[in-house]
């Protein structure tokens, strides 16, 4: 399995629905279907919504395989030095299966 290397590793997951999710990587399968420990979504949003951007924290989280667009390992030092509340940037579209 192409994930082995990243299990007890916090990683980033992008969805096909546009969202983002970090957290530790307990487990994968052949389809990557992924549980991740101490997971949080973050919500990023564009700087003329006038709105913060959030992260919402959701514990042990699942995420099924055929929604897991990309999954990359979080550099974990460079991950704490950015406050996420001042980060802005356009909406991630989903994606379209044809």
């Amino acid at each position: 399995m192409a994930l082995n290397a990243y299990l007890n590793k916090k990683v980033t997951i992008l969805t096909t629905d546009g969202r983002c999710m970090i957290g530790t990587l307990l487990s994968a399968d052949g389809s990557m279907n992924i549980v991740l420990q101490n997971a949080t979504e973050r919500i990023v949003r564009p700087l003329d919504e006038g709105v913060a951007s959030e992260e919402h924290p959701l514990g042990l989280y699942l995420i099924r395989g055929d929604t897991v667009a990309i999954c990359g390992r979080l550099d974990e030092e460079l991950d704490g030095t950015i406050d996420w509340s001042k980060v802005h940037g356009e909406v991630i579209g989903g994606t379209k299966h044809v």
